[in-house]
């Protein structure tokens, strides 16, 4: 009996993905709306980081957030009080977003009028790496407890993100976190990403962040 090709039919789910999120990408730039691919692993501060870049650039972008989770709505309530336009994506026990479950978020969302639409991805630093969402951009946020080693454990994520946030910069002088070592660890995996250290809480960073997210938005609706 001939041996089952896992291996080939993986590939091939991949680059089916790779296409669909290629595709997506091609959709976005002609509707000149760009979507932002945030990641990291649970109680990173995600959804504190994301209200603060939508206070910062609310009043120069129009945008939408789509909250992935297993299960729950609390992300979602939590960004609609923001004034920003939100939708909350429940993945069925998926631990990541692919380009079409990203498209079907997109489709809910609506993506008329906006200029930037922000994916909070599922919290975890594994699966979510794995799938291209069709985002123009990737970030992930690091926090400060969960120590400077996470980019040698977790290197796919750590490679393919655009820009790396430091967060609780706040709590670092209680944790044992070496902060030149981090971003040699990081740049071990990917020695082009942007490493911005901040404090979601005490809106430390948050200012170098918004600025090369907003700079971003406008060069791809340019």
């Amino acid at each position: 009996m001939e041996d089952f090709k896992v291996l080939e039919i993986k590939t091939s789910v991949f680059a089916d993905n790779n296409m669909q999120a290629g595709k997506l990408r091609e959709e976005l730039k002609e509707k000149k709306v760009f979507l932002l691919n945030l990641m990291s692993s649970p109680g990173a501060g995600k959804t504190t980081t994301l209200t603060r870049t939508i206070h910062a650039l609310k009043k120069d972008l129009n945008i939408g957030v789509m909250e992935a989770d297993i299960d729950s709505d609390v992300d979602a309530r939590t960004i609609q009080q923001t004034g920003a336009k939100a939708i909350q994506l429940h993945t069925g026990g998926m631990c990541h977003l692919d380009a079409e479950m990203t498209r079907q978020g997109l489709e809910g969302l609506g993506t008329d009028g906006l200029d930037l639409v922000i994916l909070e991805n599922v919290g975890n630093l594994v699966c979510p790496a794995e799938f291209d969402t069709g985002a123009v951009k990737n970030a992930m946020i690091l926090s400060i407890p969960e120590g400077d080693d996470k980019p040698l454990k977790y290197p796919l994520m750590f490679s393919i993100c655009d820009v790396i946030l430091i967060n609780k910069m706040d709590v670092m002088p209680y944790f044992n976190f070496d902060m030149e070592k981090c971003k040699a660890n990081i740049r071990l995996r990917n020695p082009n990403a942007i490493i911005i250290p901040i404090s979601a809480l005490k809106e430390e960073g948050i200012k170098e962040w918004t600025d090369w997210l907003s700079n971003a938005v406008k060069s791809w609706c340019e």
